[in-house]
């Protein structure tokens, strides 16, 4: 073999990227179908450099009005914070408790049937879609008005939004400790409780302070329908032009909401 034949390098394949295919049918519809609905909900907005000039002027006007704050009511507000927070907490505490075994019914390694499964899940998806400011609204018509129909409001978005997710961790678990168990001649309570349970409890933690984190922001609004809390004392200031109060209010609702943040975070960092 003479020299220049060991010279010969190998051939490397080069690699072309395909070219881009022209978008099927369904992608342009939906394409289109969203441009519509964009270029309709645009133009119904009204939106002019008028009426955004005119905003910001009433906007300077607001926070003019609102500084410096009013704390002369600086307890009563406390005090419906404090309301405020407790109805999360009770709240995302029942709905957690409940959302378990919605999702054990959802999921398809834990269901007992798939028309068990299916009623499950459209339970659930019912739950998630109504808003919780309208489950507010049937709570205050059928318990009147307070933290009750805020507490009752926060249990059904809490189960529509924890069993969601709940369910799709206990479909994701290692199959190996449950197939172990059931070699042990476990029966179907004992799997859950031993391997699938103990399995997800972090995912379930997890998501469980996600929901006190939004249950403490919904029930802010829910008092504005009359579900009680902190929600009431911000609707009653700003109907009653006290700008002043109200800023003193937002205040308060935002050291309170940013402080849970920071404790939620911090344990879920130690759990996950």
């Amino acid at each position: 073999m003479t020299r220049d034949e060991w010279k010969i390098e190998p051939k490397v394949a080069v690699y072309t990227p395909p070219r881009l295919s022209s978008p099927s049918v369904f992608t342009w519809v939906i394409l289109v179908g969203f441009a519509a609905f964009f270029i309709q909900g645009f133009l119904s907005a009204d939106i002019s450099m008028a009426r955004l000039t005119q905003g910001v002027g009433n906007l300077g006007s607001f926070f003019a009005q609102a500084w410096p704050p009013d704390t002369s009511r600086l307890m009563p507000i406390a005090r419906a914070m404090l309301e405020t927070v407790n109805m999360a907490l009770v709240g995302v505490t029942f709905g957690v408790i409940l959302s378990i075994p919605f999702a054990l019914l959802c999921s398809v390694n834990t269901a007992p049937n798939l028309i068990v499964r299916w009623i499950a899940r459209m339970i659930v998806a019912t739950l998630r879609t109504i808003p919780d400011l309208i489950w507010a609204l049937i709570f205050v018509v059928a318990v009147g008005l307070g933290p009750l129909a805020g507490i009752l409001a926060i249990i059904m978005d809490t189960i529509g939004f924890c069993a969601r997710f709940f369910s799709e961790r206990f479909e994701e678990i290692a199959k190996g400790p449950s197939e172990a168990l059931s070699a042990t001649g476990a029966g179907k309570l004992s799997v859950i409780f031993g391997a699938i349970i103990p399995e997800a409890l972090a995912s379930l933690t997890a998501t469980s302070l996600f929901g006190v984190e939004k249950a403490i922001r919904s029930a802010v609004v829910l008092g504005l329908v009359g579900a009680g809390g902190i929600g009431v004392e911000l609707s009653t200031s700003m109907r009653m032009f006290r700008y002043d109060q109200a800023l003193t209010i937002i205040l308060v609702i935002l050291v309170v909401v940013i402080a849970f943040e920071q404790v939620s975070s911090a344990i879920r960092k130690r759990v996950i």
